[in-house]
């Protein structure tokens, strides 16, 4: 059985959710309706599948495919006492990744660590 969960954004915005019913975390906003506050904010529940996402784009943008585009699918679920989480499809996490390149597209440069990023001499570097 589901309810649904109020989450409250860094900026004072509220994200409603549905959750299961009995969520550890949660606490009744009123005995009228079904609702619930969660214990943390909307943002700080997607903290970990942000650094997930984070991870996963490096994992795949560096080494040795370097493709042009990259894709990630996360099925997430929010729960008030662990907040957001990946979400299981039948028996396991769901994750899907899409990696393209493009035929005949110039190939991306890797950036010299030691180098400065904007030289002097250059006059749009300014404006940037």
């Amino acid at each position: 059985m589901t309810a649904l969960m109020e989450f409250t954004t860094d900026s004072g915005a509220t994200v409603t959710v549905e959750v299961a019913q009995d969520a550890p975390g949660a606490r009744p906003v009123s005995r009228a309706n079904s609702l619930t506050q969660a214990g943390r904010s909307f943002d700080a529940a997607l903290q970990g599948i942000r650094a997930a996402a984070e991870s996963a784009l490096t994992v795949f943008r560096d080494g040795s495919l370097r493709p042009d585009g990259v894709e990630l699918e996360f099925g997430v679920k929010m729960m008030a006492e662990a907040g957001a989480v990946i979400a299981k499809t039948a028996t396991e996490g769901h994750l899907t990744v899409k990696l393209s390149w493009n035929p005949g597209a110039a190939p991306v440069p890797t950036p010299d660590p030691g180098a400065d990023p904007a030289p002097a001499g250059d006059p749009g570097a300014a404006g940037r």
